[in-house]
């Protein structure tokens, strides 16, 4: 999905969850570019990964918790842009913590840092884009 609206759409999402969510996480990687297969609400078997595959080259994986972990959220954005610099830090408060990040000169603010990464992560892949694909890009 070539789409910046979306891209920002996700990172207002992640950056209004509280918690992690499977299905945030299927969305990103949709929106990232990766072909994913959800994990059917209906005659679910225990071998089915929970929220369902995603296919890298010929390979199909267990989609990550890109928004639980992050490790995972590093790694998706090690792998997309590894150029790219990041940073993530802890804002603590008397009765809360709440997690800053940047990701090429984008911010992104969450109740939990791979939630605030994934959409610094977001919002800097709408201003410049996914690597390989083709949309408007903001200076």
């Amino acid at each position: 999905m070539d789409n910046p609206e979306l891209l920002l759409a996700l990172a207002q999402r992640c950056e209004g969850s509280q918690k992690p969510d499977r299905a945030l996480d299927a969305d990103i990687y949709e929106a990232l570019g990766y072909t994913v297969r959800r994990k059917p609400t209906n005659l679910v078997s225990r071998r089915a990964p929970p929220g369902g595959i995603y296919q890298q080259g010929a390979l199909w994986k267990t989609l990550g918790t890109v928004s639980a972990d992050i490790d995972v959220a590093v790694d998706m954005l090690r792998q997309k842009a590894p150029e790219w610099n990041w940073s993530l830090q802890c804002l603590a408060a008397e009765e809360s913590a709440a997690f800053q990040a940047i990701v090429a000169e984008c911010s992104g603010n969450a109740a939990m840092g791979s939630l605030a990464l994934c959409a610094a992560m977001l919002r800097a892949f709408a201003r410049r884009g996914l690597p390989g694909r083709a949309f408007h890009r903001q200076k």
